[in-house]
């Protein structure tokens, strides 16, 4: 384990548990590390969405019912 790491309890669905352990051995990382990566991911998307968030934030806006009739305009729904 990392030098800087931080205790914590986590509660996995029984099944979930299940498929990180069989996973584990599978892979030869701990449930830890598999634990880790996902987050990581997970924040790692955050981040690219709020870039992409960021970077329309100065586009107009459009109504929800004026993006329906658009769509349908378009052929689309």
């Amino acid at each position: 384990m990392a030098a800087q790491t931080k205790r914590a309890t986590i509660y996995f669905d029984p099944d979930l548990h299940k498929a990180l352990r069989l996973k584990s051995v599978e892979t030869n990382q701990s449930l830890s590390e598999l634990v880790n990566e996902a987050v990581r991911e997970a924040l790692a998307e955050d981040v690219e969405d709020l870039a992409a968030f960021e970077e329309r934030a100065q586009e107009p806006a459009i109504r929800y019912d004026q993006m329906v009739m658009r769509l349908r305009r378009d052929g689309l729904i």
